[in-house]
């Protein structure tokens, strides 16, 4: 593997680099503290066509990477290895979730559950796991675009009721009791197609 270095004395300058094990890209995955020897192994494992989620989630919990650089890191490897593009979206908003909120404002973590959900529409995953990471006390992320997603699942996932449960329990904390009762209601009724529809 040839990496341009430099120019000298008019003569261009490759340096050979070593091709990296899995194992030693797993270490720096998982332990390596400069991006540039990061984004080396990164940069390996596309090219070995390696698409095993569980050693990118190393990589996405290096505490050492940045929101800016884990997403490239994350966009990146869903475009070369779309079949694992959901995987790899859920990972990376439960990342930004856990250790990037007080940056973010969760906005990042709603971001890529949105972006998951539009891997595989009809997963349920997305919608409740967004849902789970609304901070009452601090009104993040906004409610209202949760809500929106929200909605949007309901249409697309094959058994919307626990959408329905969240969907009732953050309209009640909003302060929109008609509907939270709509969705009370709906959950009530079951799987009969109810008469009614949203209140405006």
């Amino acid at each position: 593997m040839l990496y341009y270095f430099g120019k000298v004395n008019n003569f261009i300058i490759f340096v050979v680099m070593a091709k990296l094990t899995l194992d030693e890209i797993r270490d720096r995955f998982e332990s390596a503290k400069e991006f540039n020897e990061i984004f080396d192994a990164f940069e390996q494992a596309i090219e070995q066509r390696i698409d095993d989620i569980e050693l990118y989630r190393l990589l996405f919990w290096n505490s050492a990477l940045k929101a800016e650089e884990l997403s490239l890191f994350g966009e990146k490897l869903a475009k070369e290895f779309p079949h694992i593009s959901y995987d790899v979206y859920m990972w990376l908003a439960s990342v930004f979730e856990v250790m990037h909120s007080v940056y973010d404002n969760y906005e990042l973590a709603l971001q890529y559950y949105k972006k998951a959900s539009a891997a595989k529409p009809n997963s349920l995953a997305p919608y409740l796991d967004a849902a789970d990471c609304y901070e009452h006390d601090l009104k993040i992320p906004p409610i209202h675009l949760l809500i929106e997603f929200l909605k949007q699942g309901t249409c697309l996932v094959d058994e919307p009721m626990p959408i329905y449960e969240k969907l009732a329990y953050l309209y009640e904390i909003s302060g929109n009791d008609e509907m939270s009762k709509f969705f009370k209601r709906k959950l009530e009724e079951g799987d009969t197609p109810p008469a009614d529809q949203p209140p405006e």
